[in-house]
């Protein structure tokens, strides 16, 4: 699976991206705040992209005009995260080089993922948390128009041998249907009004009940 931006190509991780995981991925910026240690090896963001980065989901961002990646988006499926035992639900997570931020790339980045898990996966809950202190990541979430759903005081972050404050964002199938420029049709009038097929199906997919409320 590749999806497609304006800017970026979301794609696969591959072995031969190792040197330029390596390159981002040692900054101490980076790691530490999301709850993971700078790396250490080009050999251990090799073992990373065999291991952590193998999910179904989860992909390289690469910008279009070289194909080098700079950053790592991923949906964690039922399984794979501990925010959710759905199937239906998962877990946004993200992160760019430094060299990178400020220009909007995450951002773009996630948007389109949010579009393949609602659209594509037909997920009906995204999740998305941050750790107290990341104030990024935190703005990202807004930008995006994830909802606040609750705080927990001691969250383990276990890379880090670390107890922190964690917070969890929401974004429904529902909700993310109803916001400027996500409705299938493009088309803003029936981003409001519902008033075509295609955006019709769409909002009485979001309105089927759920086995189960968090």
């Amino acid at each position: 699976m590749q999806l497609t931006t304006k800017r970026l190509i979301l794609r696969p991780w591959q072995e031969s991206d190792a040197e330029d995981l390596y390159n981002y991925a040692k900054d101490p910026d980076i790691g530490p705040i999301a709850g993971w240690p700078p790396h250490k090896s080009v050999e251990e963001s090799r073992s990373i992209i065999r291991g952590v980065f193998s999910g179904k989901e989860c992909y390289a961002v690469c910008l279009k005009e070289n194909g080098k990646a700079i950053g790592s988006i991923a949906l964690k499926l039922n399984g794979e995260t501990d925010m959710t035992e759905q199937d239906d639900e998962c877990e946004l997570g993200y992160w760019l080089g430094k060299e990178f931020w400020g220009q909007g790339l995450i951002l773009e980045a996630a948007r389109e993922l949010l579009r393949h898990g609602f659209e594509d996966l037909e997920m009906r809950t995204i999740w998305c948390g941050y750790y107290d202190g990341n104030a990024k990541s935190k703005r990202v979430q807004e930008k995006l128009g994830f909802a606040y759903h609750h705080t927990c005081n001691e969250v383990e972050v276990p890379l880090m041998g670390e107890i922190r404050i964690g917070h969890t964002n929401v974004m429904t199938r529902e909700r993310w249907f109803s916001l400027d420029g996500n409705c299938p049709c493009k088309k803003r009038s029936c981003e409001r009004h519902g008033k075509c097929d295609e955006c019709r199906a769409h909002h009485e997919k979001s309105k089927r009940p759920r086995p189960c409320e968090r």
